[in-house]
């Protein structure tokens, strides 16, 4: 007990230490998040499919190349994702925030390897990654 007295002070830094580690993944912010060189490899090398969650008149403004529309409103019944729950799904958005909510949502839906986009179509861009618009 008396190691608890003399010591309280770093003991409580290792608590808010610990509680800091822990945060994203208790709030949600914990979901799998991967670069674009990573999204790449898994849509060239696994067959990964590109998933945008964005409403469709952010779709038309600009999504990366070849990205299926998947607006995050529809995902509980969606058509356009894969069948097979295996399958890599790289889930974007414009800034990568909607995705890895999107992308839990996949995850607990079963597709396990559900990833969101770190940065989003902004990151896709600037990677000088192919961006389409619609008319």
């Amino acid at each position: 007990m008396d190691f608890v007295i003399e010591n309280w002070l770093l003991i409580a830094a290792a608590l808010v230490s610990g509680g800091m580690l822990l945060w994203p993944v208790v709030s949600g912010g914990g979901a799998a998040r991967i670069g674009t060189a990573e999204a790449v490899r898994l849509i060239n090398r696994e067959k990964g499919v590109l998933v945008d969650v964005c409403e469709p008149a952010e779709y038309a403004a600009a999504h990366p190349a070849g990205a299926r529309n998947v607006p995050m409103t529809q995902l509980q019944d969606a058509k356009g994702l894969p069948a097979n729950k295996a399958t890599p799904v790289i889930v974007v958005c414009p800034s990568g925030m909607r995705a890895g909510r999107a992308a839990a949502l996949l995850r607990k839906q079963g597709y396990e390897r559900a990833v969101a986009l770190a940065g989003g179509t902004k990151a896709w861009g600037e990677a000088g990654l192919p961006i389409e618009k619609s008319a």
